[in-house]
């Protein structure tokens, strides 16, 4: 049987995973003087269905702008079976079965099969997407925008969360009339209150977006022709058409799990994993957006990079090293040391004290909205938002706003805790509240006007 470590997904969870276990492998095996032979280390294959390099997908907003090549986004070298996808999984007898008809053994089977983008039930939008309508979540959805984008260009972005707020900028910035339409009250609803949120889009209006909340989008008006045809307008609830050359569908995303729940893995929302990141079946972990732990799929960069920091030194690590806890808190920068250290040290360092468990990520969002060029009288606008930002009865709130700078602080405590913020235009204070509440520790007795660098 297999003892190699196959990865299906060679997105930002997957190619970080790679990366982690291919310098912990380089680190373990390198000649100690006295240390005797090095043990073998299992071979990584990582398959990705994408043509492409992996590349840092959180910059895929500055690729469609026009400020970056898509050369520029490239993640460091990560060896991948491009345009390779995987059909099915065996468990039985541990191998993956791809559509190239190779077979691939694994010991250990890793799924970072990320997610789709979420098609919402609009009337005349199918399996097949009319000509002019695009997601908004690969590199190649990306390139695909950007050609079919010029001066003029009527575009609508469906949803206003920070995927559509990111395209809808993008799109400005290329020269197209741009109009986003957004169901909920208020502009990136999971990270602002209404306070942010109007500054957002008072910035967003500044460079020539259109931006309508409260609105509900019920189809799309499509001109015949090959396949689904070509969109031509957006049709709103009340009757109203927004007139569109290019859609943008900016509504979410969704974990996929279709062969996790092929091969009979336990999946909810997404594929179920415990605190070492192990599926229902011991042979298989996952990581990134299709992971499911403690009830939370994150669909964010910095968890999936957290889990395969943490998977890569659970999978380098000798069984008796990984079953211990880790201290509180201090899970990723172990699993980090863990892998820098290779699975030697686990035996006798400080590292088999503490082999890293994943207990959750406490997320942090941050964007950056660049002005469109020097006539549009806006400049770039930061923002960051973490934790919990809708207080509850009891808990302390202090808010800082200045409209003329466009610029607006909060935070919410609760008991001696932080819990959550939010910082637009001046993040000179994020880093120390970031800190403060990632370590969730009990806040120092001064007046919580402090926290947000009040004078």
């Amino acid at each position: 049987m297999s003892k190699d470590i196959v990865v299906i997904g060679g997105g930002t969870a997957g190619a970080r995973l790679a990366r982690q276990l291919t310098r912990g492998a380089a680190a373990a095996t390198a000649p100690a003087p006295t240390a005797g032979p090095a043990s073998p280390t299992p071979g990584v294959t990582v398959i990705g269905e994408e043509e492409h390099a992996p590349y840092n997908r959180v910059l895929l907003a500055e690729v469609l702008a026009g400020r970056y090549g898509p050369e520029v986004i490239t993640q460091p070298a990560t060896p991948v079976r491009r345009g390779v996808r995987v059909v099915r999984i065996d468990r039985a007898e541990r191998v993956v079965l791809c559509d190239d008809g190779s077979v691939v053994p694994y010991g250990t089977l890793v799924l970072a099969t990320g997610s789709n983008p979420v098609l919402p039930p609009l009337r005349g939008l199918g399996a097949d997407l009319p000509d002019g309508v695009h997601p908004f979540r690969t590199l190649d959805d990306c390139l695909a925008l950007a050609a079919a984008v010029r001066e003029g260009t009527r575009a609508v972005v469906i949803g206003g969360g920070l995927l559509g707020v990111s395209a809808a900028r993008a799109l400005a910035e290329r020269g197209a009339q741009v109009v986003l339409a957004q169901q909920g009250e208020h502009l990136m609803q999971r990270q602002l209150d209404p306070a942010a949120s109007e500054l957002l889009r008072g910035h967003l209006e500044t460079l020539g977006v259109e931006v309508h909340t409260e609105c509900r989008v019920r189809g799309l008006r499509c001109e015949a022709g090959d396949g689904a045809g070509t969109v031509r307008a957006v049709e709103l609830a009340d009757g109203y058409a927004l007139d569109a050359d290019l859609v943008v569908l900016a509504c979410g995303v969704r974990p996929r799990v279709g062969l996790a729940r092929a091969a009979g893995l336990d999946v909810r929302h997404g594929i179920v994993v415990d605190d070492e990141l192990r599926t229902s079946d011991p042979h298989i972990r996952a990581i990134g957006d299709c992971a499911e732990h403690d009830g939370r799929v994150y669909g964010l960069a910095g968890p999936a990079l957290e889990q395969a920091d943490i998977l890569a030194a659970l999978l380098l690590a000798p069984p008796p090293a990984a079953a211990l806890a880790t201290r509180p808190g201090t899970h990723a920068e172990v699993a980090v040391a863990a892998v820098a250290a290779g699975p030697a040290a686990a035996l006798t360092g400080p590292a088999s004290e503490a082999a890293p468990r994943y207990t959750g990520t406490r997320a942090l969002t941050r964007l950056t909205l660049h002005s469109g060029g020097t006539g549009t009288g806006a400049g770039p606008l930061d923002l960051a938002a973490f934790g919990e930002t809708n207080p509850l009865p009891g808990d302390d709130v202090v808010r800082l706003a200045d409209a003329t700078r466009g610029a607006y602080r909060k935070v919410v405590v609760r008991g001696d805790r932080l819990i959550g913020g939010i910082l637009l235009g001046d993040l000179g204070a994020v880093g120390e509240l970031a800190r403060t509440w990632e370590g969730d520790e009990p806040l120092p007795s001064t007046p919580l006007f402090h926290l947000l660098g009040g004078a």
